[in-house]
């Protein structure tokens, strides 16, 4: 009977998690679509999506801590520091401009791709050696990765790859400076806060370019406070009941939800250089997830 009632009391906790994390990657996909459907009319330019996006996750990360108990405005600030933001503005201001030219679910597997590469190149950088199954799942998903941007008639435009491989750099560099935050929703907050003078001075630079909608707006809004500060507030709630492995393993998710979403909202179609990129790319980042987990 008891292990009965223990089994009953699993799934009652499993079935939430599932569904939470599956909701946090839906949301972290959304990012890119949100950010593709402004920009693919323009609804938007892409520094002023930049600035209301970074504007309205600022706005929710603020509200959201506001509501702890012992939390000031003075504090929101001091939570990050400027150096992160200024990887999060980057990491923000080259995706919107990326954009521009790249598919949804293609410039979201770029960006997961040299997330990962950052993230895996600074710890071999510091020391880590991986075995041979690590390397074997790097070569095969940076050969992928290689194939997926070189040219051909399905080949993503050079510059916009190139600026989404640059965000990809900057997310991850930003990920590698969050490590060990004791507080990661209040350093989020703050970093967020701190990069908005950032895009308020590229939006500036690009004043003659300014073409703002209210529909873009409203993306950029929804991209901010929605997907980016509510997304990022319920991660690191659940991030804590997951393993390591869990956790990278389930962002792999991400790129393929971001393609059906480029699929469903813009129309865009499954190539099959965007299938069979996301098959190695994905699979090899797995496989050198799965084996640096188990030797570690």
């Amino acid at each position: 009977m008891t292990h009965m009632l223990a089994v009953r009391f699993n799934w009652t906790i499993a079935v939430p998690l599932f569904l939470i994390t599956a909701l946090v990657m839906t949301a972290f996909a959304a990012n890119s679509v949100l950010a593709r459907a402004a920009l693919l009319g323009p609804a938007i330019d892409p520094a002023s999506f930049t600035t209301v996006r970074l504007i309205s996750g600022a706005a929710m990360l603020a509200l959201l801590l506001l509501t702890r108990k012992q939390t000031s405005i003075r504090g929101l600030i001091g939570g990050g520091n400027w150096h992160s933001a200024f990887w999060l503005f980057a990491y923000a201001v080259t995706l919107s401009f990326a954009y521009i030219g790249l598919d949804t679910g293609v410039g979201a597997l770029i960006l997961f791709a040299l997330v990962q590469a950052t993230m895996i190149g600074w710890s071999v950088f510091k020391g880590d050696r991986p075995i041979v199954p690590e390397w074997a799942g790097l070569i095969i998903a940076f050969s992928a990765f290689v194939w997926l941007v070189s040219p051909g008639l399905e080949a993503p435009d050079p510059f916009s790859a190139f600026l989404m491989a640059l965000s990809g750099i900057a997310w991850g560099a930003y990920s590698l400076r969050g490590r060990g935050a004791t507080d990661p929703l209040k350093a989020t907050a703050g970093n967020f806060i701190l990069a908005v003078p950032m895009a308020i001075a590229v939006s500036a630079i690009c004043f003659s370019q300014i073409n703002a909608s209210t529909y873009g707006i409203l993306l950029g809004i929804a991209s901010g406070a929605i997907t980016s500060g509510i997304g990022y507030a319920i991660w690191y709630r659940v991030l804590p009941q997951l393993s390591a492995m869990q956790g990278s393993i389930v962002q792999l998710t991400v790129p393929v939800i971001a393609g059906l979403g480029g699929l469903i909202w813009s129309g865009e179609p499954f190539t099959l250089r965007f299938v069979l990129g996301s098959v190695f790319i994905l699979g090899g980042v797995a496989l050198a997830i799965i084996s640096k987990t188990k030797r570690v």
